[in-house]
């Protein structure tokens, strides 16, 4: 990119922590390396505070969306599950804020990246369901939430040919991280799957009639596979588009 190329403006979802720790009061919180990542795929990051009735706003400015993970659960109640698993814990202002931002830039046709957590929201907004705990729905699981630092890989993912995502990384197999206790139980209708971990845990969804619509359960911000990399060049490629 030229000194003098317009940067697209990714705006970028915050946690949310209650007070303690870096500030008596409630305060956000953004792994660096998500803005780094973007940043050097040629985007310009910008943190997205919790405000539903600001993400019309924030919509008309930025040029995509990247959906963040943390350490909390999307309400089953939002994708018709009965009983709540006693692992799930919920921020609801934070998810009430992402899925207004979620929905608005799939009305808009904006480019969505979602990951982790984000992914789990996306498949939700795109009429999908997730498992609550995954130790107690899948027999034989992978240790999803790996004992390995973060930036060290914890398993491997099978790619889905013909996917957007096996167009994007070029490959049939990524080395990913892992750190969830949920995941993707069904696409829904308006989704597809694009990658799945060996114990048959879906690991990625998207939505191919749109510009770009993607989610992965990794983090890929920590540039682990080569694939990681050409997810955020797509991103900012199809700001353009």
């Amino acid at each position: 990119m030229s000194s003098s190329a317009r940067r697209p403006l990714i705006g970028v979802t915050l946690d949310a922590e209650l007070p303690g720790s870096y500030s008596a009061y409630p305060w956000y919180a953004l792994r660096q390396n998500y803005a780094a990542a973007i940043a050097a795929a040629g985007g310009l990051p910008v943190a997205l505070p919790h405000d539903p009735a600001l993400a019309e706003a924030f919509l008309d400015r930025i040029d995509a969306l990247v959906v963040t993970g943390g350490a909390f659960d999307v309400d089953p109640t939002l994708y018709g599950a009965g009983a709540r698993h006693a692992t799930v814990t919920l921020k609801e202002g934070r998810t009430a804020a992402e899925l207004a931002l979620v929905a608005g830039a799939l009305a808009r046709d904006r480019p969505v990246l979602g990951i982790c957590g984000g992914e789990q929201l996306l498949a939700v907004a795109l009429g999908g369901t997730l498992i609550q705990h995954i130790p107690d729905a899948v027999p034989d699981a992978l240790e999803h939430e790996q004992p390995n630092p973060r930036h060290e890989p914890g398993h491997r993912v099978t790619i889905v040919p013909g996917t957007v995502l096996a167009r994007i990384v070029g490959a049939t197999t990524m080395d990913v991280n892992s750190a969830h206790h949920q995941a993707v139980a069904a696409s829904g209708p308006r989704a597809a799957v694009n990658a799945v971990a060996p114990d048959g845990v879906i690991e990625g969804v998207e939505d191919p009639a749109r510009r770009f619509c993607l989610g992965v359960q990794w983090h890929p911000e920590f540039l682990i596979d080569p694939g990681d990399r050409r997810i955020f060049d797509a991103l900012i490629a199809a700001c353009a588009a």
